[in-house]
């Protein structure tokens, strides 16, 4: 089955067309894709009545694929608060729990940072990342280049399987080390992961300026490129039996369209969504 939906839920105003519900936007959005990013626990772990609430706000067959936090990827600057890794690792576990428990856990989702390259210290520390999660679904997504250059490219995918982590495969600028080629492979036997950030090159580039965040994810797909992505999900159907994606290009809003756009394109009509709240006219 291919999955298709949005990182977050509250930035995407074309689903909620003249609609001032905050604290209602997830059930509404349930009633449009049936999967979900939750970016916020990248931010800080999320306590678990949150993940309760949303458990509970949505249909029975929807699911979260929910991002790692970022003290657990090196994203973080300074000194983690925590007292080690490992107590790090258990709140996130933790957080994980109401999800787990109503099966609505697609998978944990391990994005590292552009200066995570592919050398022995961090291989090891996948390594330790994956056997802290346990049995947890955890996919992998790198920035760095490295680890797919000609040299280490099956090396990493042959690691990737062997380590049972799935793969999020990447629509993204290509601006040198700091972004990774697309790289069409479903390195596990149930589940693959495909994530859009856009292609603004000149946006991807500009984290010295303070508006960044506004302008990295500032594109929107046109007919063409969705058409050739159409393609390669059909063909990734073909490898693994279940196909995630996510777009993430929303610096302006676009994330929404296309992803309905791809929906209709793969002429996909989901059963189970939440009921869609009737317009004023």
């Amino acid at each position: 089955m291919i999955y298709i939906g949005v990182t977050g839920w509250g930035d995407h105003d074309s689903l909620y067309p003249g609609q001032n519900f905050p604290k209602n936007k997830l059930k509404a959005y349930a009633g449009h894709f049936p999967i979900v990013e939750v970016d916020s626990a990248f931010y800080a772990i999320q306590p678990k009545r949150n993940a309760e609430k949303w458990v509970n706000e949505t249909p029975e067959s929807f699911e979260f694929i929910v991002k790692a936090y970022q003290g657990m990827t090196g994203h973080m600057r300074g000194d983690i608060p925590f007292t080690n890794k490992q107590e790090m690792f258990k709140a996130f576990k933790e957080s994980l729990e109401p999800y787990l428990e109503k099966q609505k856990l697609a998978m944990a989702l391990f994005q590292f940072p552009p200066w995570f390259s592919c050398v022995r210290e961090n291989v090891e520390y996948l390594r330790w990342c994956k056997n802290e999660m346990g049995e947890i679904p955890c996919a992998l997504e790198f920035r760095h280049q490295s680890w797919f250059t000609a040299r280490f490219r099956e090396k990493t995918l042959d690691f990737m399987k062997k380590e049972q982590w799935i793969h999020s495969i990447c629509d993204e600028p290509q601006s040198g080390e700091g972004s990774i080629p697309t790289v069409l492979s479903a390195v596990d036997s149930e589940k693959v992961l495909v994530r859009f950030h856009g292609r603004n090159l000149h946006g991807w580039q500009k984290k010295s300026t303070d508006n960044w965040r506004e302008v990295r994810y500032l594109y929107r797909y046109n007919q063409r490129e969705l058409q050739e992505w159409a393609g390669s999900i059909q063909t990734l159907t073909k490898e693994c039996p279940n196909v995630y994606l996510l777009f993430n290009n929303n610096s302006g809003g676009d994330a929404a369209d296309n992803a309905k756009e791809m929906i209709d394109l793969l002429h996909i009509n989901y059963k189970g969504l939440a009921p869609r709240q009737l317009d004023l006219f």
